[in-house]
């Protein structure tokens, strides 16, 4: 322990902080913004903070309420804290999820505020949504309802209402998977199917809603809340949705104890609605805060702090303005290394290659990452760690909860623990974790890990539900069975695997928040990072606000490296594709003239006008790909067979839900109307239409089979 009261004054050992990690401590109670970069402490900084706090006298430790966005975050809060003293029964801060502290009160306050109507938690989100969309007479198909439950989620976070959806998603440039107008009846439908005759079903953005509307309606709420917490405390504030900060509001009232840390240059979630703005905002709301910037980088070495902050220094807009330059606390390491290849299984083999060599050199695998713009680039680093006998866990659930072993393994908790002979006492605790291993010892949990590769990776899935059944005990001592079934049921949704021993593959996205001795990123072209829907086809920029946050993606990826660092990318997609990707526009100027890939490769010299293709209708020369693509200028009008159109657009979305990947990714909308307007006869003629070798062999035959089959139909 670290800290001790007298005579009910304490005083917090401030020896191993920086100065200004101390200046944030000691800081009045009040409004504080902590500023803090990445690798900069943050986490201890606030726990210290809370220490002092209730050390000084300032507020008991049960009145203070810290919030995070993450379980593991909130975790992490409660271990720190602990160690701190701050862990012991009445003496207990409360270190939750924003929608874990709302369920605790809503279920305190639901008796005052309804009454006697019934409320249960909505486990799965997704058939109530197909059941709206099926309502209104929209598709029901996987990829659909996963779209329509995301842009719900995104309109809720940001406190839009079903009537306002559709004017409110053209205002945020949404890319929406049905007209605006018809998300927003199936958004109205959803709410209505949550209203059953049992009761309501509540979803999480329910439970912000409930108990927002439950302080601000309800003085009597208000005031019993606010007299059990006095002191807030929000880490990741630049995460915050305005639905979360609607909560926050509701929770201080008028007063001004609160602490928040952010980072606005790891703003990457705007697509759910978040975004920097209270934290870009806070002295402004509170002009007498106190503000400290954390730029001392205690994770990565200045080899890779250096890149971090020439990556994010070419940062544009407002969010620049508040930019953080970190200083790299740790000793030298070797610098980042950039590499490019002709195409994206030669990349994935040598970075395969790489980790290998940094296992022989005494890495562990846990302490390497894989990071990926999409998902969907995660198969061919699978494939290749395989070949080479590596294991990995795909971060983000992808996989595990999939996994055969896993959901025999769920079916057999639930198969043990409904036993009527099972005494009920066992179900809990301690208890719950022998009883957990003493269910999975028939279907190959053992006690040291078995001989053979499928068998052993059988057996790392089983000892993870193992340890992830300790560590939720670990948090809730008293977590029952049923319990426990409803969190791996939860997390099989929210994608949220345990830990395995491996190398790590993450998107950038699900890699936010973690750390690893050596990050390769990946597939760095543009188009990938920064991702398509922010160009235009020629290149040009489509949304600068979009490509800025792709920008601090890259940046987030970086700084996710404490001594190894990769960044690569490949010319194209497989052997025979033609090399038409560019490294990332990202990496201007960072790739060091003396790297093997600091070559750029030429670019095709444009056509001159004697020779440039003309656009079929008008005869104008034609500019940009998207033009050659079509073979006419995009403000002449194609006459597309639109009964061939709907074939490949049908075709398209079977084959994407079979293979299980985005649609976009298998044939682009341009290129399926430039086959309907030009209906090619061949290969060599599919080929033209910009099909690369690698797709011509997964779907050449099959579209050309579609196009003869409407021939046909069109000559009888």
């Amino acid at each position: 322990m670290r800290w001790k009261y007298t005579a009910g004054v304490g005083a917090v050992d401030l020896s191993e902080l920086d100065p200004e990690q101390a200046a944030a401590v000691r800081a009045p109670r009040g409004p504080v913004c902590v500023l803090a970069g990445a690798g900069t402490g943050k986490t201890r900084t606030i726990t210290y903070r809370i220490a002092h706090l209730v050390a000084a006298g300032q507020v008991r430790a049960d009145q203070v309420l810290a919030v995070t966005f993450t379980a593991r975050a909130a975790g992490e809060l409660r271990g720190r804290l602990r160690a701190l003293g701050l862990g012991d029964s009445a003496s207990t801060v409360q270190a939750r999820t924003f929608h874990a502290a709302a369920l605790r009160q809503l279920r305190y306050f639901w008796p005052q505020v309804v009454g006697e109507v019934p409320w249960r938690m909505l486990d799965r989100k997704f058939p109530v949504v197909a059941q709206a969309a099926n309502r209104v007479g929209l598709a029901s198909g996987t990829e659909s309802v996963k779209d329509l439950l995301g842009e719900i989620e995104w309109a809720k976070s940001s406190l839009v209402a079903p009537e306002d959806y559709a004017a409110a998603a053209d205002a945020h440039r949404r890319e929406t998977p049905f007209a605006p107008a018809r998300v927003g009846e199936v958004y109205a439908a959803y709410e209505s199917v949550k209203t059953t005759p049992e009761g309501l079903l509540l979803d999480f953005d329910d439970l912000l809603l409930h108990t927002a509307a439950a302080l601000e309606d309800y003085p009597s709420v208000a005031d019993e809340f606010r007299e059990r917490y006095r002191c807030f405390v929000v880490d990741e504030y630049q995460d915050v949705t305005p639905l979360q900060q609607r909560v926050l509001d509701a929770w201080l009232g008028e007063r001004d104890d609160l602490t928040v840390v952010g980072d606005a240059n790891q703003t990457i979630y705007s697509f759910t609605g978040a975004g920097p703005g209270q934290l870009l905002d806070f002295s402004r709301r509170f002009p007498d805060a106190t503000v400290v910037r954390l730029e001392r980088d205690y994770r990565s070495t200045p080899q890779v702090v250096d890149l971090a902050n020439r990556v994010i220094g070419m940062a544009q807009g407002r969010i620049a303005g508040t930019r953080l330059k970190l200083v790299g606390q740790r000793a030298d390491g070797p610098e980042p290394e950039f590499a490019e290849y002709d195409e994206s299984a030669t990349e994935a083999a040598d970075v395969a290659r790489r980790i290998d060599d940094l296992l022989a050199g005494g890495t562990p695998a846990a302490e390497i990452a894989v990071l990926y713009r999409i998902n969907a680039q995660s198969e061919a680093y699978e494939q290749a760690l395989t070949e080479r006998g590596i294991a990995y866990q795909v971060r983000g659930g992808e996989g595990f909860f999939q996994r055969t072993e896993v959901r025999q393994a769920v079916q057999e908790l639930r198969r043990t623990t409904a036993r009527e002979d099972l005494p009920e006492a066992s179900t809990a605790g301690k208890k719950l974790i022998s009883l957990v291993r003493a269910a999975l010892a028939p279907i190959g949990l053992t006690a040291s890990a078995p001989a053979g590769a499928q068998a052993r990776q059988r057996w790392e899935s089983l000892v993870a539900l193992v340890r992830l059944t300790e560590e939720l005990v670990e948090h809730e001592p008293g977590l029952t069975a049923a319990a426990l079934l409803r969190e791996l049921a939860a997390r099989a949704e929210a994608r949220h695997p345990p830990t395995v021993q491996g190398v790590t593959l993450a998107s950038l996205h699900a890699a936010k928040g973690l750390e690893w001795d050596a990050v390769f990123l990946v597939g760095l072209s543009d188009g990938t990072l920064p991702i398509s829907y922010t160009l235009n086809g020629d290149g040009s920029v489509a949304d600068t606000a979009a490509l800025e946050e792709e920008r601090r993606l890259l940046y987030v990826g970086v700084t996710r490296a404490r001594i190894h660092l990769l960044l690569s990318w490949a010319l194209s997609r497989g052997d025979g594709d033609r090399r038409t990707r560019r490294r990332s526009r990202f990496l201007t100027g960072l790739v060091p003239d003396g790297s093997p890939a600091s070559r750029i490769v030429t670019p095709v010299r444009p056509a001159t006008d004697a020779n440039r293709p003309v656009c079929r209708i008008c005869g104008r020369a034609l500019l940009d790909s998207e033009a050659l693509l079509l073979r006419r200028c995009k403000n002449c009008v194609g006459q597309p067979d639109t009964e061939l159109l709907g074939a490949l657009q049908d075709w398209r979305r079977e084959k994407a839900a079979e293979l299980a990947v985005d649609p976009r990714g298998i044939l682009g909308v341009n290129t399926l109307t430039a086959i309907a307007e030009q209906l090619p006869e061949d290969e060599a003629a599919l080929a033209a239409l910009g099909i690369g070798a690698s797709k011509m062999r997964k779907y050449g035959a099959e579209v050309l089979a579609i196009i003869r089959s409407r021939r046909r139909s069109i000559s009888h």
